[in-house]
């Protein structure tokens, strides 16, 4: 495996494409809560800002849209995907079953050099969790997960797990009150197990570990869910920021 930044696998080094550059900023904005759910996106201010022309731009949300990061109405705007408990229910099913089987497919398969770079994951997170770095913290244990994904050696497995790797760093950081310190603790028995070669092992530490967080993170989503909203009425509007109190407590306002 190539070594990994960030909780996400480093690319062969080649100038990206201004589609490429905006769908990664973007992603970053959405994820760590700079952009809201719910928020317009306008096209003229962020390709003002980001410097390049409303056809990267577009490009770049067809993008995050694929992700379900973003709402596009035809012809009208877009807008961050609001993030409701619904959505919250959905993930974990699909986490509970495909991760579940990455983890036993990486306890068969883990290379010397997997285990370093699974290793790297849980000390970023830790040291991420010592300084009490919200956003490293997140981006870490997202990552972690992500390097199990990709040890399964599953192409199939990676293609439907891939577009998911955005919601649950995004998941991770919508729910940072949980404690930090307990995942650690999880993806330290996850990693030796996967170390051990043991595959049964595996899958149930990782579906425990998947289901623990359920609950929890259903609990915390009340906080900052948003009603069913019409995209329509929401691009429609010159409102850019959506003004709700859901929205401050995502952010730690008062």
């Amino acid at each position: 495996m190539r070594e990994r930044k960030d909780g996400v696998v480093a690319q062969e080094t080649t100038k990206k494409s201004l589609r490429d550059q905006a769908y990664e900023e973007l992603r970053d904005r959405i994820i760590d809560l700079r952009l809201s759910p719910g928020q317009r996106l306008v096209e003229r201010d962020l390709a003002a800002e980001l410097a390049i022309s409303r056809i990267p731009l577009r490009e770049a949300l067809q993008m995050l849209e694929r992700e379900g990061l973003v709402v596009i109405v035809p012809r009208q705007g877009a807008i961050v995907a609001p993030f409701t408990v619904a959505d919250v229910r959905d993930l974990f099913d699909v986490r509970e079953s495909l991760e579940v089987l990455a983890a036993r497919l990486a306890a068969e398969r883990a290379t010397t050099a997997d285990l370093a770079v699974l290793r790297d994951q849980l000390n970023a997170a830790r040291d991420a969790t010592a300084r009490g770095d919200q956003a490293a913290i997140a981006a870490a244990n997202a990552g972690f997960h992500a390097v199990i994904v990709e040890i399964s050696g599953n192409p199939l497995l990676q293609s439907l797990l891939r577009p998911l790797e955005s919601r649950v760093r995004w998941l991770f950081h919508l729910t940072k009150e949980r404690d930090p310190g307990t995942q650690c603790e999880e993806h330290e028995l996850l990693y030796a197990a996967i170390a051990d070669h043991d595959p049964a092992a595996a899958a149930e530490i990782a579906y425990r570990h998947v289901a623990s967080g359920r609950e929890p993170s259903i609990a915390l989503s009340e906080k900052w869910s948003m009603p069913a909203i019409d995209p329509v009425s929401a691009t429609r509007t010159r409102q850019r920021t959506p003004q709700r109190d859901s929205m401050r407590l995502v952010r730690g306002e008062a």
